[in-house]
């Protein structure tokens, strides 16, 4: 009787000692990584810049608000709700058809791999990236900023979109099938009504994400708010830059807001 017991095997000492290791190469890594850190400690300017930045925040350039032409804060927040809105949609309509090529359900196991490699591909340059590429393309400007949040929610959009195809009911699908149904009736009967309150929702989702991936983009020069807020940075206007960002705030939370309770009733 002993002796069987001693051949049974001990699973909670493997799974110990798997526990251990993974915590060892956590550890490591972890140690790896602050060890690249170049640290410097705190700039001698650090007292007089928070010193700036707080005296900017009490008194925020009002005058800046107020200035309506192409060079003021209203101009340059509209610009970069309609950069996102623009590449939100782009992207929303164009990512379709790469959603249903990298759905399994849709085109088969291999044709899915190379749609989901595509859709992969896209989404791995960033934004910033993209913008750098199409401001050498179409200069700068709107323009650009429209292309690179385009083609980056792409890729997001891509993958998101083909989840949902591929968790839907697959019934109906078939059932038109059975019945001689077209490719084009199978897509607007059976596919797309039963995915499309997600398609929306989380277009909603990229779009909140957009209006602040917009924002950035203007430090480059792809149009939006971001133009002029590196340079109130650079020259030091701490009462304009804290304009900027109080608007900048506001809005996004706004927008946040808004996009949350539209979203919350699609699904």
């Amino acid at each position: 009787m002993e002796d069987i017991i001693r051949k049974l095997p001990h699973k909670p000492k493997v799974n110990s000692l798997k526990k251990t290791l993974i915590y060892i190469i956590v550890i490591s890594i972890l140690i790896w990584a602050f060890s690249g850190l170049n640290y410097r400690g705190v700039m001698s300017t650090a007292q007089g810049t928070i010193v700036g930045m707080w005296n900017g925040l009490l008194a925020p350039d009002l005058e800046y608000l107020n200035n309506w032409t192409i060079d003021g804060l209203p101009y340059a927040i509209v610009e970069t709700i309609a950069i996102a809105i623009c590449g939100t949609f782009v992207s929303g309509i164009l990512a379709i058809p790469f959603a249903l090529l990298a759905s399994q359900n849709i085109v088969g196991e291999k044709v899915s791999k190379i749609g989901k490699f595509i859709i992969t591909m896209i989404r791995t340059f960033p934004e910033l990236i993209l913008a750098l590429i199409f401001i050498s393309i179409v200069g700068p400007g709107a323009p650009a900023g429209i292309l690179a949040l385009g083609i980056h929610s792409i890729g997001m959009l891509g993958k998101l979109f083909s989840e949902s195809i591929e968790s839907m009911d697959i019934g109906v699908k078939e059932g038109i099938e059975s019945c001689g149904g077209s490719h084009g009736e199978i897509l607007f009967r059976a596919v797309l009504p039963q995915v499309a309150p997600e398609f929306l929702s989380y277009t909603l989702f990229r779009f909140e994400i957009n209006v602040r991936a917009a924002a950035i983009l203007g430090l480059v020069g792809a149009g939006g708010i971001g133009a002029p807020l590196i340079f109130a940075i650079r020259s030091r206007r701490w009462d304009r830059t804290a304009i900027i960002v109080i608007v900048l705030i506001i809005t996004v939370t706004l927008i946040d807001l808004i996009s949350g309770s539209i979203r919350k009733k699609l699904v």
